[in-house]
């Protein structure tokens, strides 16, 4: 994922493993409707059924840390969150920098994708693709 408008040359070679207790009852990841029917969408033409979204949390970017979503198998150390008829996993350590985000997908005539709207960032690329 690389973003046009980023000029940093930051470097991160390891997620900052955070001590933060998540509650059982804490919204870690939020996934609107709009979101879950796209990834429905990706599942049913790409086949992927019986798998889980993996939202992540990882070194790069040019900010410091980017996001990633991919379908995979749970793990056992794996937060399962049900949004929406989907199952989402995240991992301890993403879950700590994820904690409270709602994920979006929007589609209109000067932008398409999905939107990421996390309150742990202190700042964010232009592309929405990376955060410190």
């Amino acid at each position: 994922m690389s973003c046009g408008s980023c000029n940093s040359n930051q470097e991160v070679t390891e997620v900052e493993r955070k001590n933060i207790e998540i509650p059982k009852d804490a919204k870690v990841v939020t996934l609107t409707e709009n979101a879950a029917a796209k990834v429905h969408e990706f599942i049913k033409a790409d086949g992927k059924e019986g798998k889980k979204l993996r939202i992540t949390v990882a070194p790069g970017g040019c900010a410091g840390y980017m996001y990633g979503m991919d379908f995979d198998k749970q793990k056992e150390d794996d937060l399962v969150i049900e949004e929406h008829g989907l199952k989402l996993l995240v991992d301890q350590t993403s879950a700590s920098h994820l904690l409270g985000t709602v994920i979006d997908f929007v589609d209109s005539l000067n932008e398409s994708g999905f939107k990421i709207n996390n309150p742990n960032a202190q700042e964010s690329c232009g592309c929405g693709k990376s955060f410190n």
